[in-house]
């Protein structure tokens, strides 16, 4: 075992903790942790902190286990001792596994052990979009699929606690030697990890065994992955938990409050996500406070474990990593990444870094850092010993003593340095904080600490603030939604800085194909940036219009993406949006021009903004058979809501025109989009609502796009549009939300918050939003807030994690321009 002597934070340094503002009463799906960029993002996925293990928003484990011991006994406050698992004897398949395919459909005895499949071709797992899905080893491009493969067991598997690690997107049916052991239902999942029941490990013999997965991708990425898993080790030293008595979810924090036997504990996740500080909100660093508090007015005696693996610095369990001391300015602890260091080397959806450190600091005082095996680590905590030497895998331990006390806090920190953040166009950018390569993590994590007292209260602040603006506007559910999605929203981008100067703020395009900085994200999670940093906004266009007046893109519309996350080398999506993107890069770079007062910033790119411009006036009042941005629900022709926004696409053009002094141009695009507009009115008018296409009568569709005539002030559409809209989504909204559109029962919950917005009274206004907040306040999806759900049950369709629902912003937005 290694050990060195650290300490948490001390007291005195202490800013108060507890939000002085409303208390947020949503039960989120899921509560944000530690949220630092796509890849760095941790979540508590349940009710209480300690019903589970912290996990990525992909579903990765990222263990942190938090324990706090009263007067020698211990109560488990976050996480839970995780499932030390590996792949079962016979069933290492870290490299691929081989297994029988088809997708053309099979007899009806397809999954039984007898089958003969020696018809079928073979290939290797995972099946999937390899464009997109790091770990699909053979092409798959969806529609439905049936699998076949062989493990040979070593020894007697019911000697172990057995698991079934699973990946599927969407639709999956799993069988074990001929017998159902899961079916999914239409549901997109990644690394779920199921525990095997007595009759069903009964199934599984010494030698050989065959399972059958079938799955059905519905559209989108498709994906399948599966493996046995065993627990290296089952004991157990924590069971005794904290009685946790509240959460909320705020911006910038997340408060917890627990009852420890005779001590009450208060356990704060900070994230300094601040929008007016680009060098704060790009610092990888996050904080973890606890304050322990007697209930009895007696000294207790105190302290504090903190424990975490190195699965936060490896993207397959396999990797090999280092871990060493971390002695420098003031603080102490652990500094994990793997060994090969493959920077920037991997891309795709639903996988961890690889690449740069992690972090696990505090205060060189006064507590022990530890390093080794978990269940030996927390066997010597638990014992009171810290000097016996600790074999086998590492675990990253903090421990602190803080004697007998009336109250007690401190504090810990978690970073991550990954050194350089992006691909752009084949050069490796550094992340912003380091753009010019002058500064190091160190100089970071100094400052982090000098400035911890003034961030809390800084946080604090705008918490209580965000909070009661969102109230005013929206009321409380539509603010406790708007907090609840801050830190997901903007935790889903990267900054950095390109070679010309450029700022550049990079969307994942998380849990639905990874590409970046793609338009038709940036487009609907723009309000939040246009409230709080038009700079943020221009990093969220810049790509493109660099990509467009580089040569490198050459069609007459915007490109869709620049790559996949984090290599943008060019556009990797398998598709065009004509019109969607056009009309979504015009439209934002008016809407950042409102809220500056100037188009300057379209002045610099008019030759694209013209461009563009011109094909939507020739094919954006009614659009061919092309994709949108709801591209799941697949190709529509004469899609009205696209059609809208061609139309407002044209009055952004002919609006900046205006604001430049093309007094000729203003009137020539406002007068066609004028034009275009009572066209569409005509054309879509279906009795007491719009088409969702021109050529479908008794069809209705969301139209969202439309809140931006009425935010922008162009007022090209006649207001009785909207009005009609509105009257008839009450009318048609189901307990969860109201559809996205006639064809399917499900909706997105971005675009309800710009169709409620539509509303002209407020009372209209929540309710169209109160059925999605019931929905996530109840969903038993337990993921990030997921902006494709159903609406006739409370559970997510797909996605999760996406920056999207920046578009929550939308009525506080309105409430600005109004201003």
């Amino acid at each position: 075992m290694k050990k060195f002597i650290i300490a948490a934070m001390a007291a005195a340094a202490i800013a108060p903790s507890v939000n002085a503002g409303a208390k947020s009463d949503l039960r989120a799906p899921a509560v944000p942790l530690i949220t630092i960029d796509p890849f760095t993002s941790a979540w508590s996925m349940n009710d209480r902190l300690t019903d589970a293990t912290v996990k990525q928003w992909t579903g990765h484990e990222f263990p942190l286990l938090g324990v706090i011991k009263v007067d020698g006994k211990c109560y488990r406050f976050l996480g839970k001792e995780d499932l030390e698992i590996k792949p079962m004897p016979g069933d290492d398949s870290h490299n691929g596994w081989e297994a029988r395919y088809t997708t053309e459909r099979p007899a009806d005895t397809w999954f039984l052990p007898e089958f003969d499949d020696s018809s079928w071709k073979t290939g290797t797992g995972a099946f999937g979009s390899m464009e997109s899905e790091h770990t699909a080893r053979t092409q798959w491009k969806g529609g439905r699929i049936w699998t076949r493969r062989v493990v040979n067991i070593e020894g007697d598997p019911r000697e172990h606690s057995l698991y079934f690690d699973l990946s599927h997107d969407d639709d999956c049916i799993v069988y074990l030697n001929g017998a159902p052991i899961i079916d999914t239902g239409d549901k997109a999942r990644k690394h779920v990890i199921h525990e095997l029941a007595p009759e069903q490990v009964a199934m599984l013999k010494p030698g050989r065994n065959v399972i059958a997965a079938y799955c059905w991708d519905r559209g989108g990425n498709a994906l399948l992955d599966y493996q046995f898993m065993v627990d290296r080790d089952p004991r157990h030293y924590f069971d005794d938990v904290a009685v946790q008595t509240s959460v909320d979810v705020q911006a910038t924090q997340t408060h917890y409050t627990f009852t420890a036997g005779p001590v009450d504990l208060k356990v704060d996740f900070t994230a300094p996500l601040l929008m007016d500080d680009l060098d704060l909100l790009s610092r990888p660093v996050n904080y973890i406070t606890y304050t322990a508090t007697s209930r009895d007015g007696k000294a207790h005696d105190i302290e504090v474990y903190l424990e975490a693996n190195d699965n936060w610095a490896k993207n397959e369990s396999w990797q090999k990593t280092t871990t060493t001391a971390y002695l420098k300015n003031g603080l102490a602890g652990h500094k994990v990444g793997t060994v090969d260091q493959p920077v920037l080397k991997r891309r795709g959806d639903g996988g961890n870094i690889d690449w740069g450190y992690f972090y696990m600091l505090g205060d060189s005082k006064n507590t022990v850092a530890t390093l080794g095996n978990g269940r030996s680590l927390r066997k010597l905590w638990v014992d009171g010993d810290s000097t016996g030497a600790v074999q086998g895998s590492p675990k990253m331990a903090l421990t602190r003593k803080h004697g007998k006390a009336v109250s007690t806090t401190g504090y810990f920190v978690l970073a991550y340095d990954d050194m350089y953040s992006i691909q752009y166009f084949g050069e490796n950018l550094r992340p912003y904080w380091n753009r010019k390569g002058n500064t190091t993590i160190d100089a970071q994590l100094k400052k982090a600490v000098k400035e911890y007292p003034a961030l809390i209260k800084r946080c604090t602040a705008f918490d209580d603030k965000l909070m009661d603006d969102a109230i005013a506007v929206g009321g409380k559910q539509y603010a406790e939604l708007t907090v609840a999605v801050y830190r997901q929203a903007i935790a889903a981008h990267k900054l950095v800085q390109a070679p010309n100067g450029d700022l550049l703020w990079l969307s994942k395009e998380c849990y639905s194909n990874g590409s970046i900085g793609t338009v038709d994200i940036t487009y609907p999670s723009s309000p939040m940036f246009l409230l709080y940093s038009p700079e943020l906004t221009k990093g969220l266009l810049n790509h493109i219009f660099y990509f467009s007046e580089s040569g490198k893109w050459t069609k007459d519309f915007p490109a869709h993406d620049v790559g996949t996350y984090p290599q943008a080398n060019g556009q990797t999506y398998d598709g065009d949006m004509p019109v969607e993107e056009g009309g979504n890069m015009l439209i934002t770079t008016a809407a950042l021009a409102q809220v500056e007062g100037n188009a300057k910033y379209a002045e610099k790119h008019w030759d694209e903004l013209t461009k563009w411009t011109k094909y939507l006036v020739k094919y954006g009042l009614d659009p061919e058979n092309q994709l949108c941005t709801d591209d799941f629900a697949g190709r529509s022709a004469h899609n009205t809501n696209l059609a809208i926004k061609a139309i407002l696409g044209v009055a952004s053009y002919g609006h900046l025109a205006g604001q430049l002094g093309k007094a000729d141009v203003e009137k020539e695009y406002m007068d066609k989009a004028r034009w275009m507009a009572a066209e569409w009115k005509k054309n879509a008018a279906d009795g007491d609502h719009y088409r969702l296409a021109f050529d479908r009568p008794n069809t209705w569709s969301q139209k969202y796009n439309l809140v931006w005539d009425h935010l922008l002030g162009f007022n090209v559409f006649d207001p009785e549009v909207a009005a009609t809209e509105v009257a008839y989504y009450k009318k048609i909204q189901h307990r969860y939300g109201l559809p996205l559109d006639s064809r399917a029962d499900y909706t997105k919950t971005d675009w309800v918050m710009w169709s409620a917005t539509l509303a002209t009274d407020k009372a209209d206004f929540e309710a169209l939003i109160r059925p999605i907040y019931e929905g996530y306040n109840c969903s038993p999806s337990r993921v990030p807030m997921s902006d494709w759900v159903w609406t006739s049950r409370p559970d997510h369709r797909a996605f999760q994690n996406r920056s999207v629902v920046g578009a929550f912003y939308i009525k506080l937005l309105e409430q600005k321009l109004k201003k």
